[in-house]
């Protein structure tokens, strides 16, 4: 029996370019090679990155110095290091966040190259908009960050240094450099990912997996789930949450809108779901 029919009795999905179904060990090379691919083109930008090291800690800690200006803070804007590796450890780790953003297109065409051979042919033409969306999406989520929740979440932090009253005692910031640039990196790439929620949505409806009535049913889960997600990713405060989650919301919101023009059409049975939760929910109100 050859490898195709065994496919198929397994439940494969057949391709219409008569490509055979890969088996699960292709698939685990496969994604290896991808992987490898992925790294190395990270490894080589960050490289190219680490020539211009100060001034990517420069961009990146402009809203922290402009927060400590605005905060009245005395003295100069400063990172400090209290080990002799901890400068490099630093530089090192936003020379790959830069490496990340300039290979981002590279390593998300790797990752269409890995689930390109499951896809139909006329699923696969798709590829170059997934490369622009994807890289525009990540690397906005990021800028995003840097331009209005880098300000907001370092006002509030720097705002609760100086003077307790009743002890005459200083609450002075002393920000470590390995602290701040591991804070920064976690909160850009949280927001990039957190901005490909459109694209994986567009894509998931495409292959009809959700549409845009299940979306509108499960909104209101996603808001409770937006803020949760916004509480552990910002400071304890309301406007540093709200800047993440009011993003993912318009997101999810336009999610909806690419399922409804894109998406596989719902079905007479998940029509007559929708209406049925719809009755269910008036009811119990």
């Amino acid at each position: 029996m050859s490898a195709a029919p065994v496919a198929e009795e397994e439940g494969a999905k057949p391709t219409e370019d008569g490509d055979r179904p890969m088996t699960i060990w292709q698939h685990l090379s496969e994604l290896r090679k991808r992987l490898f691919y992925s790294a190395v083109a990270v490894f080589v930008c960050a490289s190219a990155a680490w020539t211009y090291h100060e001034k990517i800690l420069a961009f990146l800690a402009k809203p922290f110095c402009d927060s400590w200006r605005a905060s009245h803070l005395a003295g100069k804007c400063a990172l400090n290091f209290s080990s002799p590796s901890g400068a490099f450890t630093s530089y090192f780790q936003v020379s790959f966040v830069a490496g990340l953003l300039v290979a981002a297109p590279f390593v998300f065409f790797q990752l269409w190259a890995f689930i390109a051979p499951g896809l139909y042919a006329r699923e696969k033409k798709f590829v170059i908009p997934f490369v622009l969306s994807s890289t525009l999406l990540f690397v906005g989520g990021s800028y995003f960050c840097w331009r209005a929740a880098f300000p907001i979440t370092f006002d509030y932090f720097l705002g609760l240094s100086g003077t307790i009253e009743g002890i005459d005692m200083q609450v002075v910031p002393t920000v470590m450099m390995d602290d701040y640039v591991s804070f920064v990196t976690q909160m850009l790439i949280g927001f990039g990912i957190v901005f490909e929620l459109p694209l994986v949505i567009f894509f998931l409806s495409l292959a009809g997996i959700v549409n845009y009535l299940q979306l509108i049913h499960y909104g209101r889960y996603f808001i409770v789930g937006a803020f949760v997600v916004a509480a552990a990713l910002t400071p304890p405060d309301v406007t540093s949450q709200l800047v993440m989650a009011i993003p993912m919301l318009i997101l999810y919101g336009g999610s909806i809108a690419l399922a409804f023009l894109f998406g596989k059409p719902p079905t007479e049975a998940h029509r007559e779901w929708f209406r049925e939760q719809r009755r269910s929910r008036k009811a119990a109100s």
